[in-house]
């Protein structure tokens, strides 16, 4: 007389699947988040650029541009979990800086050139660098999460 095996109903199957789909999609939002922010950063800063105090201007945008932009490659990079993650909050905040610097048919421009402005850029864009090329240089990691 064969004997058939009955499954336990009793204990759930290992649930794999919802495991790496969580993970996944925390990778996917922590991504999002990551171009969020970075958008959000260029417009922080741009809107800072012209701040003056006593008619001076204090270049407190290139200090937020600076630590925004370090503490953003780093949310992505860990929130991702792929080195590649550094360029997410670095595309929105190129692509907006760069529109801010084009005059529009008007005359009117975000960044007119004063040494805040080219400060931000070139302190903005020299973050984003090297962060970037601080991942290229990484050794990989030991254990890499699964997919």
């Amino acid at each position: 007389m064969p004997v058939s095996v009955v499954p336990d109903e009793s204990v759930p199957p290992p649930a794999w699947g919802n495991a790496r789909f969580a993970s996944r999609a925390l990778r996917f939002t922590g991504g999002v988040l990551a171009v969020v922010g970075g958008a959000l950063s260029a417009v922080l800063e741009l809107l800072l650029a012209p701040l003056r105090v006593g008619g001076y201007l204090i270049g407190v945008a290139v200090l937020v541009a600076v630590g925004l932009n370090v503490a953003l490659s780093w949310f992505a990079h860990v929130t991702v979990g792929r080195r590649w993650a550094v360029a997410l909050p670095a595309v929105p905040w190129f692509f907006l800086v760069g529109v801010a610097g084009i005059r529009t048919s008007e005359g009117d421009v975000l960044l007119a050139g004063t040494w805040v402005d080219l400060l931000l850029v070139v302190a903005g864009a020299m973050t984003f660098a090297v962060l970037g090329f601080r991942q290229i240089l990484a050794a990989p990691p030991a254990n890499r999460p699964g997919p």
